[in-house]
């Protein structure tokens, strides 16, 4: 059996689009092209039926080197903490103010989007400093 190269992953959420768009912006990601014999998605989502419309969006790296992210619409909202979050990689090989400076002024640009900024966790003996996010839904993430 061969090594598995891709994943995906997703996301459980109540606007699919909204947050794939979302996350468009964190990570330089787009949106692919509609399929094939449509002007864009509104065109291709009008001919499903109504369930369906809005179910699902995708976000992937432009280059095709990171993850693809697919976003599916379910009915109930976020209750607890996450068991798996995305870490967004903005400040490697970064340490003290200069790993904070990063950090704040990423996680302002986020702000602006629409996250929501949780406990900055200062650097320890064992690691560098992060700051805890959460997505326009309320998935968290890191800035590390």
């Amino acid at each position: 059996m061969g090594t598995i190269k891709k994943v995906q992953i997703t996301f459980d959420c109540k606007e699919p689009e909204r947050v794939a768009r979302f996350w468009c912006e964190v990570l330089g990601y787009v949106v692919p092209p509609p399929p094939e014999g449509f002007a864009d998605w509104a065109a291709y989502e009008s001919t499903l039926p109504a369930e369906r419309q809005g179910a699902g969006f995708v976000a992937q790296d432009p280059a095709g080197v990171g993850p693809r992210l697919y976003f599916q619409r379910v009915p109930e909202g976020k209750i607890v903490k996450n068991r798996v979050h995305l870490d967004v990689r903005v400040g490697t090989g970064l340490v003290g103010a200069e790993r904070l400076a990063a950090l704040e002024a990423e996680s302002a640009r986020l702000v602006a989007l629409g996250a929501t900024r949780g406990q900055l966790l200062l650097a320890d003996e064992e690691n560098e400093s992060c700051q805890n996010m959460q997505d326009v839904e309320g998935n968290e993430f890191c800035l590390d």
